[in-house]
């Protein structure tokens, strides 16, 4: 069985680290799904309502990466499922390795 090695695209901008991830609100536990159509998959258990499924994306992301919530923001998208985010103080192997993961 061949398993195609599925990433997503990170840039590095001004000292920070930038990726596009999608959301699914509503979720019955906030996790890292996995990669999916060249973004970041994050499940949040929180509605899409006054920024709760923000927030609670922005909590997972600084959790998964042991990071303070301060060093991850969204930087546009932040009324659409599909979002920019930047994350400061981690490097971009680290980043790859707590954020992706072989889902077989």
């Amino acid at each position: 069985m061949v398993v195609a090695s599925v990433t997503f695209e990170i840039r590095y901008k001004n000292g920070h680290l930038r990726f596009p991830v999608r959301v699914k609100p509503r979720a019955s536990k906030s996790a890292i799904l996995g990669v999916k159509l060249d973004a970041l998959e994050v499940a949040v258990a929180a509605p899409p309502v006054d920024g709760a499924a923000n927030d609670e994306l922005v909590r997972t992301i600084a959790a998964a990466l042991g990071i303070a919530k301060r060093q991850v923001a969204i930087v546009s998208g932040e009324s659409s499922r599909t979002k920019l985010v930047d994350v400061t103080g981690v490097s971009e192997e680290i980043l790859r390795a707590k954020l992706t993961f072989d889902r077989r």
